[in-house]
C-alpha cells in the first residue's frame, strides 16, 4: 500500500524543526547551499528521526524497577498521531523494521558477524510476517504467500546466524565437525 502525507513538510520546515531542537545537520560543503532544498528532504527527515529516537531513548531508559509507563506514553503519542489507522501503523512499522534491519547489519567488517546477521534476519522475519498479515487482511492470497516465503527464509537465516554465533563461542560444533561430550 502506498501512503502519502496529507500535508507533506518541506525541507525548510524540517530544517527549522531541527534548528529548534538544536540538531541542525552540518552543511555539505560541496552542495554550497545556504538553505536546504527539496532533494535534501529525506536526509533531513532522517536527522529529525534520529533526534526524536535519541530523545525518546534518553527519556525512557527503564530503571531497575522496570518502569514502563514512559514507554507507554510514547506509544500513546505515536498512536494518537496516526489517528488509530491500523493500515498506516503497519506501513510505518514495516518501514521501521527495514531501517532497523539495515542499521543492525552495518558493520566495519566486510561480512557482518553472525549475531548481526541473525539480528538482521530476525527484523526481516518480523517485516515479512507483518506484510503477510496485511496481505491476508486484504484477501491477497498471492501476496500473503510471497511474504510468508520471505518470512520463512529470514527465519531460517536467523536460526543459522544464532547457530554460527554458538559455533564461534565454542558451544556447539560447526558444520562437518563433531561435538564434544
Amino acid at each position: 500500500m502506498s501512503i502519502k502525507s496529507e500535508r507533506p513538510v518541506s525541507a525548510e520546515q524540517i530544517n527549522a524543526a531541527l534548528s529548534a531542537l538544536g540538531a541542525e545537520p552540518t552543511a555539505d560543503p560541496e552542495a554550497r547551499r545556504e538553505e536546504p532544498q527539496e532533494p535534501d528532504r529525506l536526509r533531513l527527515l532522517g536527522h529529525l528521526l534520529a533526534k526524536a529516537e535519541w530523545e525518546i531513548t534518553a527519556a525512557t531508559r527503564l530503571s531497575e524497577e522496570g518502569e514502563i509507563e514512559d514507554v507507554l506514553d510514547t506509544m500513546l503519542g505515536w498512536a494518537e498521531q496516526l489517528d488509530h489507522d491500523p493500515g498506516l501503523a503497519v506501513n510505518i512499522l514495516t518501514n521501521r523494521l527495514q531501517r532497523t534491519a539495515i542499521q543492525v547489519s552495518e558493520s566495519e567488517a566486510e561480512e557482518p558477524p553472525p549475531g548481526r546477521e541473525a539480528s538482521f534476519a530476525a527484523a526481516m522475519t518480523a517485516l515479512y510476517t507483518l506484510s503477510a498479515q496485511l496481505h491476508a487482511d486484504r484477501g491477497d492470497v498471492a501476496g500473503t504467500r510471497r511474504a510468508l516465503s520471505g518470512a520463512e527464509e529470514a527465519l531460517i537465516d536467523t536460526m543459522q546466524g544464532m547457530h554460527d554465533l554458538r559455533v564461534a563461542l565454542g558451544d556447539t560444533a560447526g558444520e562437518g565437525e563433531e561435538s564434544e561430550g
